[in-house]
C-alpha cells in the first residue's frame, strides 16, 4: 500500500501543474489587441459599409449591418479566435478579411477583392468598437 501512495503522490505532483495550465485558459478572455498606427478606423467603417459586410454580419456602429449569415462581430477584439480557428491578432484578422479561403477553403465568407490596407482598416474598425483611441482618448 505504501508504494501505491508514493506513486499516486508522484503522479499528482506531475499532473497538477499540467491540469492547472490547461484549465487556466478556459474562459479567459483574449487581451484586447492594440490598433496599429497604419490602420484608419474611420475609413474601415466606411469600407465595411461600402463592401456590404453587414449583409452577412451584425456590426456595431453600422445600423444597416444586421446580417444573420455570418457571426455577429460585436466584441471581436476580446475573442480568443477569429472564425473559430485562427488566434485573434490584428494582422491575422486583416489577412482573414482580405483572403478568407487562404485559411478556410470552404468558408462561406467571400473574397471581396480588398487590398491589404483596406482589410487592415476594416480590422481596425472592428477592433475599435467600445474602445478609445490610445493616442487621443477619443471613443471610436
Amino acid at each position: 500500500m505504501g508504494n501505491k501512495v508514493v506513486i499516486i503522490g508522484k503522479l499528482w505532483r506531475l499532473m497538477l501543474p499540467i491540469a492547472l495550465a490547461l484549465l487556466s485558459g478556459c474562459g479567459e478572455r483574449a487581451s484586447v489587441p492594440e490598433l496599429p498606427a497604419r490602420a484608419d478606423v474611420k475609413r474601415g467603417r466606411q469600407l465595411a459599409e461600402q463592401v456590404g459586410c453587414g449583409s452577412c454580419h451584425r456590426i456595431p456602429g453600422i445600423p444597416s449591418a444586421n446580417g444573420q449569415v455570418g457571426p455577429p462581430l460585436e466584441g471581436l477584439a476580446e475573442r480568443a479566435y477569429i472564425a473559430g480557428i485562427l488566434p485573434n491578432h490584428f494582422d491575422t484578422l486583416a489577412a482573414w478579411i482580405a483572403e478568407p479561403q487562404r485559411f478556410a477553403p470552404n468558408s462561406a465568407m467571400p473574397n471581396l477583392g480588398l487590398s491589404e490596407d483596406q482589410a487592415r482598416d476594416i480590422a481596425a474598425y472592428l477592433y475599435s468598437q467600445g474602445r478609445r483611441n490610445i493616442q487621443t482618448g477619443e471613443e471610436f
